[in-house]
């Protein structure tokens, strides 16, 4: 009997224009492509340094986005390559302030925290057809659009801030998820070896080889198959053991030369 049940996808991807990480690197991009073209002289190489960090920044988390469905290794990795681009672009703007003797603003300035207040409004909306569209745009425009470069840079740095910020707490959010829930390939042989054993169960036309059930004990707890594992953290990072497929409702565990 064939399941027509459709498919649900075991990991979802996408979604990035949602991210805060995303809209916020959005702005900072934009707002890099016009700093570069009002302050800098135009036949200067830090045009394209700049512009190319941030838009690194943004591409990054779009396509580590992208990547999730199969690869959680290479989401992290593309996260962090935007995490790294973003703290490249914000020396730039520190090195622009600091070579001309304009003053950068601290955590504690009135401008900054003005800045930083803009960014917990539009958190908090909850009317907002495009996260990325013009809304976002105005709200900077006192700063990004104003004639003095040292506002429109200190401006830029505290959004550089709240983005990493952002991108901290994802990379350790998919760190997280990374350790409890196994890659996409231990979540794949846990969805595989589920299924098999449902139809092993209610199907009796089913005709998977017996010896692929031998090799994978019972959980002695829930009685569910065992699945192989990679120890990420400690003492056995590296080394494989067997956790229960039923995870994170059941958390047994056991080595692989108990299982015999």
């Amino acid at each position: 009997m064939s399941d027509n049940t459709p498919y649900k996808k075991i990991r979802p991807s996408g979604g990035y224009r949602s991210l805060r990480s995303f809209q916020t690197t959005t702005i900072i991009y934009d707002a890099t492509v016009s700093f570069c073209e009002r302050f800098i002289d135009k036949r200067s190489r830090l045009i394209d340094q700049m512009v190319q960090a941030a838009r690194s920044g943004r591409q990054n988390i779009a396509e580590g986005s992208r990547a999730s469905a199969t690869s959680s290794q290479t989401e992290l990795r593309l996260v962090n390559v935007a995490r790294a681009s973003l703290d490249e672009l914000l020396l730039d703007y520190e090195d622009f302030l600091r070579q001309r003797g304009k003053r950068k603003w601290t955590k504690d300035d009135a401008e900054a925290k003005e800045v930083r207040a803009v960014g917990k409004k539009l958190h908090h909306r909850s009317d907002q057809s495009d996260p990325t569209g013009p809304t976002h745009n105005v709200a900077y425009a006192a700063w990004l659009n104003h004639q003095d470069p040292a506002v429109v840079a200190n401006a830029l740095i505290c959004l550089i801030h709240q983005a990493n910020y952002l991108l901290d707490q994802q990379i350790a959010g998919l760190e997280r998820s990374f350790v409890n829930e196994g890659g996409y390939s231990e979540q794949l042989a846990a969805a595989r070896i589920k299924k098999r054993g449902s139809c092993h169960q209610s199907d009796p036309s089913d005709r998977t080889d017996p010896s692929d059930h031998k090799s994978l004990p019972a959980c002695q707890l829930c009685g569910k198959p065992m699945v192989l594992r990679t120890a990420r953290q400690g003492k056995n990072t590296g080394s494989q053991f067997l956790g229960c497929s039923g995870y994170p409702e059941c958390k047994s565990t056991c080595p692989i030369d108990e299982s015999a």
